[in-house]
């Protein structure tokens, strides 16, 4: 007979870690006060779970790994050494995908997911640091073209409360498919990783908005084989509402000279998809691990022509950024440096970074935010 899910969740739940523990450390990513998942010196994880009336459980983290049970109903598994950065993870119990109860969730994989953060060895860049911080606060609206209500969070930075006489230009920042809003506020870092390139010169003050990339008109019909985000209309939501909201809200400076537009792989296609068609609006933009869709190789035929006339385009967009992880999936790699090569063969200026040992993930985002927002405004 099936044991109840909600009984085996009390007891994974209620059951602490008593026995001694192994070398490394608690992951960041713990709930305070649990031990385990603990990061061992080569970056391979040992997770520890208690669920004695589990027949079987793994851990599945980039692969699955087979956790052993003992006599004292502990099951234990380590893995093998994890890239550095960011992952999402799931405990599976009896079959069952589940969050294990000793770490944060994060929404992810199209649910909230477990995760955890390998240290990197040049991670001071996002970590919190002695130095002036901004604020993330939340900003609910409600949008007439989707009809429901939305939220957007919003960075300001140091000093926004205390001159309020400054203003600031504004970076609108995008997350990936299967992600939301909060994406960039807690998996991203972005707070840590202005606030310090704010304090060390390398990037200026600015306002950064993160929004919902998925928006649907309810009115609007949605052709059947359209392709790729055919019913989103995140662009419109974007421009039409969101940009005049965070203007009457904030002490922005609002005109085209002074808002950017990123976002990673899902929202780095939003981000040409919008800007693109927008120029008049957007004069930098920044592409992680995510393009334009061209097809055929031909940039002349798409966003109306923008890129027929290079010169014209270089002179309007002030930064163009297209970055990618160096191990990131080998269709999602190609993609996106054949992007690059056909910008360069064509006279486009942009800023093209690989992110050396990284994949499809957060620390490949990082990166790439941490070094656009030292070339923008």
């Amino acid at each position: 007979m099936l044991k109840p899910l909600y009984l085996l969740l009390i007891t994974l739940l209620a059951a602490p870690c008593l026995t001694a523990q192994s070398a490394g450390e608690p992951a960041s990513t713990n709930i305070p006060g649990r031990e385990y998942p603990r990061i061992l010196p080569d970056n391979r994880v040992e997770f520890r779970v208690r669920a004695p009336e589990a027949d079987s459980l793994q851990i599945d983290l980039m692969k699955k790994y087979d956790m052993q049970r003992d006599t004292g109903g502990y099951w234990t598994v380590t893995t093998d050494p994890v890239v550095e950065g960011f992952h999402y993870y799931s405990l599976i119990v009896d079959g069952i995908a589940l969050m294990d109860p000793n770490s944060q969730t994060f929404y992810g994989m199209g649910r909230m997911a477990s995760g955890i953060d390998i240290p990197d060895a040049d991670m001071a860049y996002y970590q919190p640091q002695d130095v002036p911080h901004g604020q993330i606060r939340s900003v609910n609206y409600y949008s007439d073209i989707t009809q429901a209500w939305r939220r957007a969070f919003v960075y300001t930075p140091p000093g926004y409360d205390q001159d309020p006489d400054a203003r600031y230009p504004v970076l609108y920042l995008q997350h990936g498919g299967g992600e939301d809003e909060t994406g960039w506020p807690n998996q991203g870092k972005t707070d840590f990783i202005l606030d310090n390139a704010i304090a060390s010169g390398d990037a200026k003050p600015m306002i950064v908005v993160m929004d919902r990339g998925y928006a649907t008109d309810p009115d609007r019909e949605v052709q059947p084989g359209g392709g790729f985000m055919s019913g989103n209309v995140f662009p419109e939501v974007l421009v039409e509402e969101v940009i005049p909201m965070i203007d009457s809200t904030f002490r922005t400076v609002s005109d085209r000279d002074h808002r950017a537009m990123a976002g990673l792989s899902m929202g780095g296609f939003q981000t040409f998809q919008t800007t693109m068609t927008n120029l008049d609006k957007f004069a930098y933009v920044g592409g992680f691990s995510g393009a334009a869709f061209v097809r055929d190789g031909n940039l002349t035929e798409v966003y109306d022509g923008v890129w027929a006339d290079p010169e014209a385009f270089n002179d309007k967009v002030k930064v163009m950024y297209v970055s990618i992880g160096t191990d990131e999936p080998e269709r999602m790699y190609q993609g996106v440096n054949a992007f690059h090569r056909l910008l360069e063969d064509a006279g486009i200026k942009h800023v093209y970074y690989e992110s050396p040992r990284t994949g499809h993930e957060w620390q490949t985002w990082r990166r790439s935010l941490r070094q656009f927002a030292g070339l923008i405004f």
